[in-house]
C-alpha cells in the first residue's frame, strides 16, 4: 500500500448496495402503464437520465420531464427509500481515510450525488469528487480517469480504482491505474475480485 496512495472509489454498486440504482423500476412502479411507452422513449431513446447524469439537464428538470409534479420530494424518495448503504463502508472508510486519500468517481446525476453524500454522512472520508454530473463525463471513457489523475496530481500508479464494472476497470487498467472488481454482480474478471469491503480492505494492504 505504500506505493498508492489514492483511493478511487465508485458510489453505485460499491458505496451503495444496488449495482445499478433503481430509478428505472422505482419510475415505472410510480406511473400508470399507459405512460410505460412515453417513459421508455424518453429513458432509452432520448437518455434522459444520461443527460441528467452528463450534467446536461438538471435533476429538476429530468424528473419534471418524466411526469414527476414535484421533482425534489421525488429525489429525496428515491435516494432515501430505495438505495442502501452498504453496512461496513463506513468502518472501512473510518480505518483506511487515515491511510489513503478518498477520491468519489461516480456516474450520477450531480445533486444526486451531493444529497447521497450528504444523507450519508460520507463527505468527511473524502478528499475529493468526480461526479459525471460535474465534468460532463462517464465512466468508463478514459478521458475522466485522464481528468481525475490530472486534478488530483498523481501518475496512474499511484491510485487504486474500485468499481463494479469490469468495463469501468479496464479502461482504467489500460491507463496504468491498480483495479479491484467489487463482485456485487457475478462478473467474471481477470484481476483482482473482492466480495465485500473486509476483503477490500486486506485486498489494499498488500498493492
Amino acid at each position: 500500500m505504500a506505493k498508492s496512495k489514492i483511493l478511487l472509489i465508485d458510489m453505485y454498486g460499491v458505496i451503495i448496495k444496488e449495482s445499478k440504482g433503481f430509478f428505472i423500476p422505482y419510475t415505472y412502479q410510480h406511473f400508470d402503464s399507459v405512460e410505460f411507452d412515453r417513459i421508455t422513449k424518453a429513458l432509452k431513446c432520448d437518455k434522459y437520465f444520461t443527460r441528467a447524469q452528463m450534467g446536461n439537464i438538471s435533476s429538476d428538470e429530468f424528473l419534471k420531464y418524466l411526469g414527476y409534479h414535484d421533482p425534489q420530494a421525488t429525489m429525496e424518495d428515491y435516494l432515501k427509500n430505495y438505495l442502501t448503504l452498504d453496512e461496513q463502508f463506513t468502518s472501512f472508510a473510518e480505518e483506511y481515510s487515515r491511510k489513503l486519500d478518498f477520491c468519489l468517481l461516480s456516474n450520477d446525476v450531480q445533486e444526486w450525488s451531493e444529497f447521497l453524500m450528504e444523507h450519508h454522512h460520507l463527505n468527511s472520508f473524502f478528499k475529493a469528487k468526480i461526479v459525471s454530473g460535474d465534468v460532463h463525463m462517464r465512466k468508463p471513457d478514459s478521458q475522466l480517469f485522464l481528468y481525475a489523475l490530472d486534478r488530483l496530481k498523481c501518475e496512474p500508479a499511484d491510485c487504486i480504482f474500485v468499481d463494479n464494472s469490469v468495463n469501468n476497470l479496464m479502461a482504467a487498467e489500460e491507463l496504468g491505474i491498480h483495479t479491484i472488481l467489487f463482485n456485487r454482480d457475478g462478473e467474471s474478471y481477470d484481476g483482482i475480485v473482492v466480495n465485500d469491503f473486509l476483503e477490500l480492505g486486506k485486498t489494499i494492504e498488500n498493492i
